[in-house]
Formats: C-alpha cells, sequence, structure tokens
C-alpha cells in the first residue's frame, strides 16, 4: 500500500478496518472440511476483537499496536483437535504442517486453503525444509524423505528418495548404519554443493549428498541433543545449537567430505533451542534463543570472519523455542505463549521490540515467515505453530520511518493500550493442558 502526503496512524488503520469489513463483505471466507486428522477451518469472524473462547477457528487480532512503526492483525487460526504440530516450512508459494500424521499437509499462502498431502509411512514431522520444487522432511523412523513438488492448479508431488535408503541389513548394512540413531530435529541444505544437513536428538550432525543418496560425513556435535541449525549460503559455515548451552560453527574441510569446528559460542547455561542468521548487503547478524528467555546475538568481523558476541534481547518471560529473519526483522516464538517481533536499526547493535502477538494459549513452538510486499510499506507473513494445536497466520505491515516520524510527532492516544499490553505481558493466559504438562516436564517434547 503506498502514503500519498503525510497520515497519522489512527486514519491508516481506520481504513485498513474499512477495507477489511468491504471485503469480508463481498468475499467471505470459504468453508471446507479436512478428513485427516480433523485440522479444519471455520467461518471468519465479523469481530474486530477475538473471541473469548480459544477453540474458536479465524480469529481476527486488533490492529492497534503499542509500536507506531507497525501493525498486524491475525487473518486465519486453525485448529487440530487431535496431536500437535511440530514444523512449517514456506516454499513455492506453498505452506506445508508437519504433525504427528503420517501426513504433511500443503496450504495455499496467504489463505490457507487446503491444497493436498504429501502421504509417508512413517509420521511424527518433526522438521521440514524447503528450497525450489524440493522438499525435505523428517519422521519418527529416524529417516528423511526427499520431494518433489509441483505448484499448479492441481497440486502434485512425488517422493524422490529416502534417506538412508531402506534396504536390507544382509545386503546393504551400511546403509542402515547411515541412519540417525534417535529423531530428526532439525535440516540445513547448502544449495551450491547439493549438501543436506541433518542435527538430531542422538547428538549428531549427518551431511548427505543429495544427488548420491548417501551420508558423506557424520560427526558428534554436541554433548547433547542437537536442536536447531542454520547454514550460511556465502561460504557454507553450518551453526549448531543444543542443550548442552552451547552454539558452534563448522566448516567443511576444503576437497574433502569432513567437517572441522571453528568457534564454540557459549553465553549461557541454559538449552539453546533456535537460531538463525540475519545477513544484509554488509552485515552478518547471529542470533540464538534459549530457556533462559534471552536471545543473544553475535556480529560477524569482515576481516577475520569471527563472530564477536554483542548483546542480548530481553523481552520473554520463559524460554525462546524458535526465531525466525526475515530482512532485518527477527521473529521470536516463546514458551510464555507470545510471539514478539524485533527490528535491528541500520548501521547499530539497537534492536526494538515493535509488536507482541498474543493470540495462541500455549507456548509457540514453531515459525515461518516471508516478504509478501516491498513498496512504500514493508509487508511480511508469519506462520506460527503452539502447543495449543493451533495454526495461525499473521499479516504484519511495518510503516517506513517517515510515517513512523509523523504518528510520533502528533503524539500517541493509545497509554491506555500500552498500560494493558504492558499489564497483559506481566500475566499471560495458559491454557490449563499446557500448565499441565508444563508441571509434568514435557511441554515441548
Amino acid at each position: 500500500m503506498e502514503f500519498y502526503g503525510k497520515r497519522n496512524l489512527s486514519s491508516y488503520m481506520d481504513e485498513e478496518r474499512k477495507s477489511f469489513n468491504r471485503s469480508s463483505n463481498h468475499s467471505p471466507l470459504r468453508t471446507h472440511q479436512i478428513h485427516d486428522h480433523h485440522l479444519s477451518p471455520t467461518r471468519s469472524m465479523m469481530t474486530e476483537m477475538p473471541p473469548a473462547s480459544p477453540d474458536s477457528p479465524w480469529t481476527l487480532s486488533p490492529l492497534h499496536t503499542p509500536s507506531p512503526s507497525l501493525l498486524y492483525h491475525c487473518i486465519a487460526s486453525l485448529h487440530r483437535h487431535e496431536g500437535n504440530i511440530y514444523s512449517i516450512a514456506v516454499s513455492q508459494g506453498l505452506v506445508f504442517t508437519g504433525s504427528d500424521s503420517s501426513r504433511v499437509r500443503v496450504w495455499r499462502q496467504p489463505d490457507c486453503i487446503e491444497k493436498g498431502y504429501l502421504k509417508a509411512s512413517s509420521g511424527e514431522v518433526r522438521a521440514i525444509l524447503g528450497y525450489g520444487n524440493m522438499l525435505f522432511t523428517t519422521h519418527r523412523d529416524n529417516r528423511i524423505r526427499v520431494w518433489n513438488v509441483t505448484n499448479s492448479d492441481n497440486f502434485r508431488y512425488k517422493k524422490v528418495s529416502t534417506l538412508p535408503r531402506k534396504t536390507s541389513l544382509l545386503v546393504f548394512p551400511r546403509a542402515s548404519a547411515q541412519k540417525h540413531k534417535d529423531s530428526v530435529s532439525c535440516m540445513a541444505y547448502y544449495h551450491a554443493e547439493g549438501i543436506l544437513y541433518t542435527g538430531s536428538r542422538d547428538r549428531t550432525v549427518k551431511a548427505w549428498r543429495v544427488s548420491e543418496k548417501q551420508c558423506v560425513d557424520s560427526f558428534v556435535a554436541h554433548e547433547d541433543k542437537v536442536n536447531a541449525m542454520v547454514l550460511n549460503q556465502e561460504d557454507g559455515c553450518l551453526f549448531t545449537c543444543s542443550s548442552d548451552g552451547s552454539v558452534k560453527i563448522w566448516r567443511r574441510v576444503y576437497g574433502e567430505s569432513s567437517h572441522t569446528l571453528t568457534m564454540t559460542l557459549k553465553f549461557q547455561p541454559s538449552p539453546v533451542n533456535g537460531l538463525v542468521l540475519s545477513l544484509s548487503l554488509n552485515t552478518c547478524f547471529l542470533y540464538s534463543g534459549s530457556s533462559d528467555g534471552f536471545i543473544n546475538f553475535w556480529e560477524k568481523e569482515k576481516m577475520s570472519g569471527r563472530f564477536n558476541h554483542v548483546g542480548f534481547l530481553q523481552g520473554h518471560r520463559f524460554a525462546v523455542l524458535c526465531l525466525v529473519a526475515v530482512e532485518k526483522l527477527i521473529f521470536s516464538g516463546s514458551e510464555d505463549t507470545t510471539i514478539r517481533v524485533w527490528r535491528r536499526e541500520e548501521w547499530s547493535y539497537s534492536h526494538e521490540c515493535l509488536a507482541v502477538l498474543d493470540g495462541h494459549r500455549g507456548p509457540v513452538r514453531c515459525l515461518a515467515a516471508c516478504l509478501e510486499m516491498e513498496k512504500v510499506v514493508m509487508g511480511f507473513l508469519v506462520y506460527s505453530a503452539s502447543l495449543d494445536q493451533t495454526f495461525k497466520v499473521w499479516r504484519i505491515r511495518v510503516l517506513p520511518d517517515e510515517q513512523k516520524q509523523v504518528c510520533l510527532d502528533e503524539g500517541n492516544p493509545n497509554d491506555d493500550l500500552k498500560r494493558k499490553m504492558m499489564e497483559y505481558e506481566m500475566s499471560p493466559v495458559l491454557s490449563p493442558s499446557w500448565v499441565e504438562k508444563k508441571l509434568r516436564g514435557s511441554h515441548f517434547q
């Protein structure tokens, strides 16, 4: 959406509200039924505030926000009646969700109309990764499936391979030895070399050459389970984090398949659950989210390539479980049921928390985000899944700096709103089922 002349934030919100009501009257959201594991959306709510019941799908969150530089609302909410959603990936204009089921659900962006599903022989899809027409999924049998996906009028898919391939122990004993001994929790794909990295609860990292369907390297990466990994496509460096509280940087030995540890980053004793890289033209920042609620971040030196610890972001009350970066924005999902939107200032280490998305009633376990439009207003789509068994889609618009300054110059009439938001942050609403899981100590297994 483009801006002409000076407009304040209130007029922009009024226009957004009227636009939404017009679109709701002329193009009502369709209802549809899903026959596997009961993951389904229902009618659109025509109210401005979300209903009190946490079980109601299709909720609309308020358009106002404590920050004058960002507007957001929830455009879709799906409730899964059985089991948890473990993973989300966005690729080729499609959204993929993995759960306890052996079916990976496929949804159309951004309205989450079902396009179909990928059927595997094993469920518990804890990680999904997309690149081009390729899609990688991990399963309960500790194997990785490689799919070819085509997004057309009729969604089509084909399973290309299974890593490692399923063979008889008598015929190919080495293939079975390549398999992880516990569930695969995370993946990263090196585009230039065609190498897929997988991290597991068995503490190991494996490197797979996808074209050859072979494991080319395997090493013990941490003293505890590997929770997340991210890869720098510019130099091939692999970053891993673990419940042992460390972040490690690995590099492939030149001319070989083996990998070597180049640096260990450890600034907190608590488990590290999420990693993300934020790259711009001249800078590279690494962010890690840990169970103490902090988000530590490091900057890469241009000359030496070393990562120096710069500081941490504080705001979440409980563990940070997942991180996503798009442009200069960092999205963090937490055990405190909220999603925070952070923005790093240009040529600076300072960060601003633009908004707190509070639609979930359980820990936010996984996130995915993508750029929706890039005009005068930056638009983003954020997908979140929680242990309250809901999957939500958020539309976020970041106002340009000049519009933000206009809002600040005219004053902020929402002081009461800020105070209410701060009161909410001190006492988030938690679902009773999650509290019970929390007390049992199994809330994000």
